[in-house]
């Protein structure tokens, strides 16, 4: 079973949240398309997006712009932040505490050079990871690669390794295998996109548009498996997908 109990390595991905203005509506939809079920709402409307009573994802209010940011496990946020600082980049988000299963967190949202946000997240992260309804892969689509590549590996430590045409893998370090993808935008907006795990990427899809979403890619095969992606009702974008049996996974 894909639980994880273990704290979260240093520069590996390790939760997605959604902003969004109807945390409810958000809370039904990725039921429809991922699996989810919603914990208990917040004292705002927030929710987590469980699978068997495990945390997959953050559902939270917001009246900005609707979106998913990742984010990144630190060992130490505020180092973390003089790193950013220190790369070029800039804290959108302050930090801010929060509490887990495990003991305090502590969490930050960063651009990085090119205006891309991520956020880093000190002391949590998921629990539900590498199954359907779990954080399965991120790739972040880039105004200029090279300047991401760099600014990662000063604040996270990534290595960065070209598969084709401009877009390559990142590793963590002591990561046994790559964590995410950097690479240019191919059409899409900028920014980091996540993809989350489902059983099948084709019915996904049928109930992403049954439920009031819309498809921004459809479903295709790759090399590293099938998926596609999808806006919610509010348009905040996620990709599905489907790894190939006895893909690889990073330690999440």
């Amino acid at each position: 079973m894909p639980v994880r109990s273990r704290p979260w390595p240093a520069g590996v991905p390790c939760w997605a949240h959604l902003d969004t203005p109807d945390p409810a509506a958000s809370a039904a939809f990725y039921a429809a398309v991922v699996g989810w079920t919603a914990g208990p709402p917040g004292a705002d409307g927030s929710r987590v997006g469980l699978v068997e009573g495990h945390a997959a994802a953050g559902l939270g209010r917001s009246e900005g712009r609707a979106r998913w940011t990742l984010h990144v496990a630190v060992d130490d946020l505020d180092a973390a932040l003089d790193r950013v600082r220190a790369a070029g980049g800039s804290v959108v988000r302050p930090p801010t505490e929060g509490e887990s299963e495990g003991g305090g967190t502590r969490a930050a949202v960063v651009a990085d050079p090119t205006g891309a946000e991520v956020g880093l997240l000190q002391g949590g992260g998921a629990d539900w990871v590498n199954g359907p309804g779990g954080l399965a892969w991120d790739d972040l689509r880039s105004t200029d690669p090279a300047a991401s590549t760099a600014f990662y590996a000063a604040v996270l430590g990534w290595t960065w390794t070209e598969l084709f045409e401009g877009y390559g893998t990142v590793a963590a370090p002591d990561a046994p295998h790559p964590v995410g993808g950097i690479g240019p935008l191919w059409g899409s907006d900028p920014g980091w996109l996540v993809y989350v795990g489902v059983p099948d990427v084709d019915t996904a899809v049928a109930a992403a548009t049954g439920a009031g979403g819309t498809v921004v890619t459809p479903a295709h095969d790759s090399d590293y498996g099938r998926m596609a992606q999808l806006a919610d009702p509010h348009g905040a974008v996620l990709a599905v997908f489907t790894a190939p049996a006895g893909a690889p996974q990073p330690d999440r």
